[in-house]
């Protein structure tokens, strides 16, 4: 199947590789890490979450057996097709608009919030906004404060993979490509993709741009945020 890339984006590896870069059986791989458990303790429980850029399920199939229910989205129906339990919506993610339809918790995970083309910033936390119902919450993931300066560097994972961040290289207006190499005791891949740094500041200012506001910082390092709508 061909897939149309995003511009600058790019991905290399064995198996589909989805608009963004990512290669669908490197994902199938991840781990989820501590992600549900910050997600859970920041929501309603039993909540309805809108999980935009869900990707295989990585955080959607934790999500459902903690008793939530999902409706996940993402732009690749590759990645979509290993979610099991869950409705899921095939759709970029700053074109999504399911009318009436409001939601306990809208996710926005994986950094997406740095997307390096601000147009498309803007739709993905219109898309946020648009969506939560009344009393309810945005939850987003953002870089840590030294994603783009602390580079080369690499995690090995205790399963016995490695995820080196290779390079960061600035391309202009403030926007950097970022060069990821997964290495697998039985391959290796990479993904390259635009990321736009955001200070705190920056993040707050975008946040208001799309009527939302910060409830709180969830965890110490400021990576995880609770949005609301601002009254």
């Amino acid at each position: 199947m061909t897939v149309d890339m995003r511009e600058g984006y790019e991905g290399t590896g064995r198996g589909a590789i989805t608009p963004d870069g990512c290669a669908v059986e490197v994902y199938s791989r991840l781990p989820a890490g501590p992600e549900p458990d910050i997600i859970a303790a920041a929501v309603p429980a039993g909540a309805h979450i809108l999980e935009l850029g869900s990707g295989v399920g990585r955080m959607t199939h934790p999500l459902l057996e903690r008793g939530f229910t999902v409706t996940a989205v993402d732009e690749s129906a590759q990645m979509l097709a290993r979610i099991h339990g869950a409705r899921t919506i095939c759709r970029p993610i700053e074109e999504l608009d399911l009318g009436a339809e409001k939601f306990d918790v809208v996710l926005l995970a994986s950094f997406l919030v740095h997307a390096g083309d601000e147009a498309v910033r803007r739709g993905l936390l219109r898309t946020c906004a648009r969506h939560v119902a009344e009393g309810g919450s945005v939850l987003i993931q953002r870089e840590g404060e030294d994603y783009h300066t602390d580079v080369p560097r690499e995690r090995v994972d205790p399963s016995g993979f490695t995820v080196r961040i290779a390079s960061v290289r600035p391309v202009g207006d403030g926007v950097d490509s970022v060069h990821v190499e997964y290495t697998f005791p039985d391959g290796s891949w990479t993904q390259t993709f635009l990321a736009r740094p955001l200070s705190k500041e920056e993040f707050e200012a975008a946040l208001a741009e799309a009527g939302l506001e910060v409830d709180e910082y969830l965890t110490p390092d400021g990576t995880w945020v609770r949005a609301v709508p601002v009254a």
